[in-house]
């Protein structure tokens, strides 16, 4: 019996970079060996990857994910018909991308939620494009958690053994303050330790970032650590996991990245996403093109999987060939982990 589990791959913005980091990532042989994948998105920008990335693959274009031909050579997709090739301009935002991201994205949680497939994984979007279509989101993680029907969900990065989720992210830094509480702390530090585990990390370390320098320093520098972050961590252990802080936050990063914690749970966006990005892109000075991106973005407490390329559109080299699939690969590789262990 084939027990490959079948990945939904949504395409992302067709103006930026989504097609064709997933036709490079596809003709990886090795995935057809741990999943099926299957892109939801656009013929016409998939046909035109394929053409400006020289790539020697056939597309089967199907209704349903049960008839894909999951073999190295052929890009399966569920073609959405929903914008014309003369509607798409590289690198430019427009309300036309926007809304059939979306509807790529929403399909795919479909098939997911109907057992369809296993698991979703998601190209960038552009999120001016998707609000100039009308849907008034912050993100891909904001879109699950609402056609999911999830209140208690978090984002966590992952590259490798360096593992990052956030308390806050979509939202300014004075708002993320306020939004630092001790219920959510102990939300996010459970939902980290059960992705753990389902990553076979049997007896997960989570270590809890500080908001404040130096942890709060005693209270010198704020309080929050006393009043939120210490009773969360508390919690936790009396619950018996496995989990430390709160950090100062500019050395527990590195702590981790040692391997001394699986997981870091960060207070807000930046604070997680610097140095996850710092470890995973590299950049060559001379070319000023991306040599490496790695990292991935997971949507924690959802009832379907969701794991995402951890960058954008990169609208300024859309449409020339140039775009580093690596994020994708993993995006796709971690999904298949996570399909397995469900």
């Amino acid at each position: 019996m084939d027990r490959r589990p079948i990945l939904a791959i949504s395409m992302g913005d067709p103006a930026g970079i989504g097609a064709e980091i997933a036709v490079k990532a596809l003709l990886e042989a090795d995935l057809y060996s741990v999943a099926k994948p299957l892109v939801v998105g656009d013929v016409h920008c998939i046909a035109d990857a394929i053409s400006f990335t020289r790539s020697d693959v056939a597309v089967n274009v199907i209704d349903r994910p049960c008839k894909g031909l999951y073999r190295t050579g052929t890009i399966n997709l569920i073609d959405m018909n929903n914008i014309e090739p003369e509607d798409i301009t590289y690198g430019r935002v427009s309300r036309k991308a926007g809304a059939a991201a979306y509807e790529y994205i929403e399909h795919s949680i479909k098939l997911a939620l109907a057992g369809e497939v296993d698991a979703v994984v998601t190209g960038p979007i552009n999120k001016e494009a998707l609000n100039l279509a009308g849907y008034r989101y912050s993100g891909h993680t904001e879109i699950f958690a609402t056609l999911t029907g999830v209140r208690d969900y978090c984002m966590m990065l992952a590259d490798g053994d360096f593992r990052v989720s956030h308390v806050t992210t979509h939202v300014s830094l004075r708002k993320a303050c306020d939004l630092v509480k001790r219920d959510r702390i102990r939300t996010v530090i459970q939902l980290t330790h059960d992705a753990l585990l389902r990553m076979a990390i049997p007896s997960p370390r989570i270590a809890v970032a500080g908001l404040n320098p130096h942890a709060g320093e005693g209270g010198l520098f704020g309080t929050e650590e006393i009043d939120e972050i210490a009773p969360a961590v508390r919690d936790a252990q009396a619950a018996g996991l496995n989990v430390e802080g709160p950090f100062p936050p500019d050395s527990i990063f590195a702590k981790a990245r040692s391997g001394q914690y699986d997981a870091v749970v960060a207070m807000y966006h930046d604070q997680g996403h610097i140095p996850m990005k710092t470890a995973g892109f590299k950049l060559d000075p001379t070319t000023g093109q991306f040599t490496a991106m790695s990292g991935v973005n997971v949507t924690l407490g959802l009832p379907i999987i969701r794991t995402s390329v951890d960058h954008g559109t990169a609208f300024e080299i859309a449409g020339f060939g140039r775009a580093n699939p690596e994020s994708m690969v993993q995006a796709i590789r971690l999904a298949a982990v996570l399909a397995r262990g469900a």
